[in-house]
């Protein structure tokens, strides 16, 4: 029974990581966009690869962030 209950414990810590890692990565990506003066998804869609790296970048950076925080506890045995 315990490892069913460490099992729900996975799918919910993965349910709330997808929940905060879509809203999260909606407002990075809509106030890097506010803060540029270039339109990079218009630059993306012409094949800027430049741009592309750097959003791609700033993607992986705040994913590295969000996951760290959102990590769970340690558990105790």
């Amino acid at each position: 029974m315990s490892i069913l209950i460490d099992y729900l414990k996975l799918i919910g810590w993965g349910a709330v990581g997808i929940l905060t890692m879509t809203l999260s990565l909606w407002v990075l990506l809509s106030i890097f966009t506010w803060l540029t003066p270039v339109d990079e998804w218009d630059e993306i869609k012409k094949g800027n690869l430049a741009v592309a790296i750097v959003m791609a970048s700033v993607i992986i950076g705040f994913a590295l962030v969000i996951s760290s925080a959102i990590a769970p506890p340690p558990v105790a045995p």
